[in-house]
């Protein structure tokens, strides 16, 4: 378990990494988007992941690495909006809103523990290409939800999806040798 946190804890420094400097690019303009925006993006990119899988190439120069990185990103950025709602113009307070993406991806590692004790670390004998379908599964739960306004019967919400999205990505990026060549 101490080495899955330790490879954890690399990749979720590149994603911050990438994500504070992003915020000094762009500030925070993305908060104005709303969730199902944030859900699309996401889509968007597991989408690629999965064509690049089948693919076995890119015609734009970036590999699936950096979309699993993405889906990370926003999927921290939806539960940041699931807490705060979209802004109606930028929000000008990045200190909080790093404070609340190390926040979620601690969220996110505790939950992995938790999971990891109870299955077994099963990830590690899974294939990639199948954490990219279980994004994309859990992608079209998200759309259904958020089509039904948030309301579930008795499965888990919006949130529960997106740190599972996020713990699948992390488990793909370790899984492709990512935790060992980071360079943070």
């Amino acid at each position: 378990m101490s080495n899955t946190a330790a490879e954890f804890d690399v990749i979720i420094a590149k994603c911050s990494d990438l994500f504070l400097k992003k915020m000094k690019d762009y500030g925070t303009a993305w908060r104005i988007l709303r969730t199902t925006s944030l859900t699309d993006q996401i889509f968007i990119k597991a989408q690629r992941i999965r064509t690049l899988e089948q693919k076995g190439e890119s015609k734009v120069g970036e590999g699936i690495v950096p979309e699993y990185i993405g889906i990370i990103n926003y999927c921290v950025m939806a539960i940041i909006q699931l807490e705060l709602g979209a802004a109606v113009g930028e929000d000008t307070n990045e200190q909080k809103i790093a404070n609340l993406h190390a926040g979620y991806l601690k969220t996110a590692k505790d939950l992995m523990a938790n999971k990891n004790h109870d299955y077994g670390e099963a990830w590690r004998e899974m294939r990639v290409s199948s954490l990219t379908d279980l994004i994309l599964m859990k992608l079209l739960r998200v759309k259904s939800i958020e089509d039904n306004e948030g309301k579930t019967i008795v499965s888990e919400g919006l949130d529960a999806n997106y740190l599972d999205m996020i713990n699948y990505s992390i488990f793909a990026l370790i899984r492709l040798g990512e935790a060992k060549s980071v360079n943070v």
